[in-house]
């Protein structure tokens, strides 16, 4: 494990090398802490989904690293028998294409809900909803720093629990 800079307001980001996040981890740690926990599930360093959770069990989730995570939630079709054959071909890119538009029309109600879990949190976010919409339609080579910038650009003063392999709780 190992702890990212603490950011100010008390909390602390931890970063989990090894293991797999499992989502009712999120609740323990919410439950623990009695205060509102976010952590990215971070795969490869090329994508993460964000989920955050209040104390009342209300919660949100977003992917970053929208293309990656188009490639990797594309429903293959039935009659596919080889996989590898299928991602080298144009139905392949066409339906990247069309999870990443369902994915990109998700952003603006992701985005609100970030603010509103920011707003449970007591946290008062440093910036608007547009700029939220950037950062989560924004392309990193490694997810953990997009993470960063939105944890930095999102929360202001004390950020949202990294986790998954990161893991932000507040005090």
């Amino acid at each position: 494990m190992q702890e990212w800079p603490s950011r100010p307001g008390g909390w602390q980001t931890l970063q989990l090398e090894q293991g797999i996040w499992e989502d009712e981890y999120l609740s323990t740690l919410v439950e623990w802490t009695g205060a509102p926990a976010c952590v990215a599930d971070v795969s490869d360093s090329s994508i993460a989904l964000v989920t955050g959770l209040d104390i009342n069990g209300n919660r949100w989730q977003a992917w970053l690293n929208l293309d990656n995570a188009a490639a990797l939630l594309v429903e293959e079709p039935e009659d596919v028998d080889d996989v590898s054959l299928w991602i080298a071909t144009p139905e392949f890119e066409e339906a990247i294409g069309h999870k990443r538009a369902e994915l990109d029309a998700e952003v603006p109600a992701d985005a609100e809900g970030a603010l509103v879990w920011a707003s449970a949190a007591g946290v008062h976010a440093a910036a608007q909803q547009p700029r939220i919409e950037e950062l989560l339609r924004a392309r990193e080579t490694f997810v953990e720093e997009l993470f960063d910038a939105l944890l930095t650009s999102r929360f202001h003063e004390a950020g949202c629990p990294a986790g998954g392999q990161e893991s932000r709780k507040c005090p």
